[in-house]
């Protein structure tokens, strides 16, 4: 059976990486039992694991809130993925399998048609695929430590809503990206695959530092 703290942390943290809960916004003991159906003991741990994970920051006297994020912040998260993610990749580069690569290229396929301009854009479906593209390189890594790393900072893309800040040029670069990075890890080429990884993260802190936050434009857009 199910802990209810266990409950209550996959509800808000699901709530959270889907903007349910935008960075900003007000984390109420209270209103969240009620949404979850539990009580506040529950709501409160899970409250702090999600502090942990750098998800939720609690204020003295002022209660929880989904951090918002400044641009200090973005920078810092973003040169640490640049490291870690670089170093995934250059582990990964002589450890994946073939078929792992086979999935990172249809992988590319998929997020290339979801990215496509006009009414069939789906850019919550990228990152999705994204998210999954980026796991195999992950996985492939075989370092736990490495992994523990990289799960403290790779949440703030999904939080963020990166890929709607992305112009179709962005767009256009990140899917080269993937597909050189593909191809560096067919060719077991560590330097290679660190660099395009490193140029790549690189590339989605520029976008992230420069763009306005689309939440904020009252006029939905399928490419910003």
């Amino acid at each position: 059976m199910v802990r209810a703290v266990d409950r209550v942390y996959t509800r808000l943290r699901a709530d959270i990486l889907d903007g349910v809960h935008p960075p900003g916004a007000r984390l109420g003991e209270a209103e969240l039992a009620e949404q979850t159906g539990s009580s506040r003991t529950p709501v409160r741990e899970a409250l702090r694991r999600l502090e942990v994970e750098g998800l939720v920051e609690v204020l003295p006297h002022r209660g929880a809130r989904v951090p918002d994020w400044t641009p200090e912040d973005l920078e810092e998260i973003y040169d640490l993925r640049m490291l870690l993610e670089g170093a995934a990749a250059r582990r990964a580069a002589t450890r994946i399998e073939p078929k792992d690569v086979d999935r990172m290229d249809e992988l590319c396929g998929l997020m290339e048609r979801a990215a496509g301009p006009g009414d069939g854009q789906d850019l919550d479906r990228v990152a999705e695929l994204n998210a999954e593209f980026h796991g195999i390189v992950r996985a492939a890594a075989a370092s736990a430590r490495l992994v523990s790393m990289l799960n403290a900072v790779v949440q703030l893309p999904l939080v963020m809503r990166t890929f709607h800040r992305y112009s179709p040029d962005d767009l256009a670069r990140s899917s080269a990206h993937h597909r050189e990075l593909a191809a560096a890890l067919r060719a077991g080429d560590g330097t290679w695959a660190e660099s395009v990884m490193r140029a790549h993260v690189l590339a989605a802190k520029a976008v992230l530092l420069r763009a306005p936050d689309p939440s904020h434009d009252d006029t939905e857009t399928r490419i910003r």
